[in-house]
């Protein structure tokens, strides 16, 4: 048994301002002394952006639709080894899902799995006494769940606050003013990330300085020591590749990770499974370094918003070139969303890698789902007839969608492109959920 102080920061639905109080929470937090581990219910991969930049260690995911149910323990406690508390934060409203699953994957279920107390964070700019029924409602839909106390945020008046104070009937832990300076701005699919606001480690700061103001952050530290001790070990990256495919070689050949402004997203457990099996990741920025790292032999084409710098790519003809040429050579590649996006001819009628016969441009419909996934056969990261679970979320479309050897069978269509030395599609896949794909790659990457 291990015990981990530790809270989830939900909401009765998107937009009530969890991310402002959870990041907001986790940097007053680590200002009072305290190691914070900052974590987010589902797939997203902005908030943990700014989570890392509040707590000074990596954001992490906890999705059981990505890796099941039974690795969503393990995962936290692994991200939240040697910290005083872990903040949780929650996806869309605290009973929301994926559709059709009657709650599987929401921030209830993962509340549920880890038997983390809850703390509802409702904006209240627009209601008063009405405030009550809806914190009861969340609060007693499902009796596994634990409500311990509400934030309210986008506050008005005292007289306002006074008459929801008087409806919520459970400890209001703090009282948020309206205030647009903290608000984070939106772009077409969702919040602008961490690394793309150059105000961002100033937003992160003040937000340290309001939260206390207006947040009892004791009683948070309270309801966080209430919760009950975790059974099991921490998930180990090492113990999930198993013995036959953990190496530890005198030299470890380099995998070119892609970041920057353009590509920020993977999970942190990508990186240290590669670790565990052999690889040295080593970072490149495909907007304005001129070569991949030296000696790479295998590359990591992430997601992010490659669309958003466009220009910086196209411009920077001498890595495009160097990437066509090495991996039509063979050099072993991964490509998810984003790094699709780079290996194509041109996004937007701008220049790209070439390495694929296709074509990607802006839409006007946006794609989210989150999907099981067939292997169509045996490639540098699947065996044939292989499922698997991810998410997609993007703006924009490929044309072709798939080549002579699909990446995948979704909903019984073929979609991306792969062989024996590439994988490049628009689903995310956890690394964690699926570590033969780590697995595969790195002993590529090896050989």
């Amino acid at each position: 048994m291990t015990p981990l102080p530790r809270i989830i920061i939900a909401a009765p639905g998107t937009g009530q301002g969890k991310t402002t109080v959870a990041t907001g929470l986790m940097a007053a937090l680590r200002r009072a002394g305290h190691e914070v581990s900052g974590h987010k219910v589902g797939p997203d991969y902005i908030d943990p952006g700014y989570h890392s930049l509040a707590s000074g260690r990596p954001g992490r995911n906890l999705d059981p639709h990505l890796v099941g149910d039974h690795q969503i323990v393990p995962l936290l406690q692994h991200g939240a080894r040697g910290a005083d508390i872990a903040v949780i934060e929650g996806v869309m409203g605290l009973f929301d899902g994926r559709i059709g699953t009657q709650g599987y994957a929401s921030t209830a279920h993962v509340a549920t799995l880890t038997r983390t107390p809850v703390i509802l964070v409702v904006d209240v700019a627009r209601a008063s006494r009405s405030i009550g029924a809806i914190v009861h409602g969340m609060a007693t839909w499902d009796p596994r769940i634990g409500v311990a106390g509400v934030i309210l945020n986008r506050a008005g008046s005292a007289r306002q606050i006074d008459e929801i104070r008087d409806a919520v009937g459970l400890p209001v832990l703090g009282v948020i003013p309206r205030d647009p300076d903290l608000v984070t701005p939106s772009r077409h699919l969702g919040l602008v990330t961490a690394a793309e606001r150059d105000e961002s480690a100033a937003v992160v700061d003040r937000l340290a300085d309001v939260v206390p103001q207006h947040v009892d952050l004791d009683a948070v530290l309270d309801i966080a020591r209430s919760a009950a001790e975790l059974d099991g070990a921490p998930w180990d990256p090492a113990v999930a590749l198993g013995e036959a495919h953990v190496a530890t070689p005198e030299h470890r050949p380099v995998v070119a990770i892609a970041a920057g402004r353009a590509f920020t997203f993977r999970y942190a457990e990508t990186v240290e499974l590669l670790r565990a099996a052999g690889c040295e990741p080593v970072e490149f920025d495909p907007a304005n370094d001129t070569a991949l790292p030296d000696a790479a032999a295998g590359l990591y084409l992430g997601g992010g918003f490659p669309e958003e710098h466009a220009v910086a790519l196209a411009d920077n003809a001498a890595l495009r070139a160097e990437i066509c040429d090495a991996v039509t050579d063979g050099l072993p590649t991964v490509a998810e969303c984003a790094g699709l996006l780079y290996l194509c001819r041109t996004l937007d009628d701008r220049p790209m890698a070439g390495v694929l016969d296709a074509d990607a441009r802006m839409s006007d419909r946006l794609t989210l789902r989150y999907p099981e996934a067939i292997a169509t056969e045996n490639t540098l990261l699947t065996s044939a007839g292989e499922r698997v679970t991810g998410h997609e979320f993007h703006r924009t479309v490929v044309v072709p969608g798939t080549g002579r050897s699909p990446a995948w069978f979704i909903d019984r269509e073929p979609v991306g492109f792969a062989d024996a030395t590439l994988h490049a599609s628009y689903l995310h896949t956890h690394w964690a959920g699926y570590p033969q794909l780590a697995a595969r790659f790195a002993a590529a990457v090896r050989g």
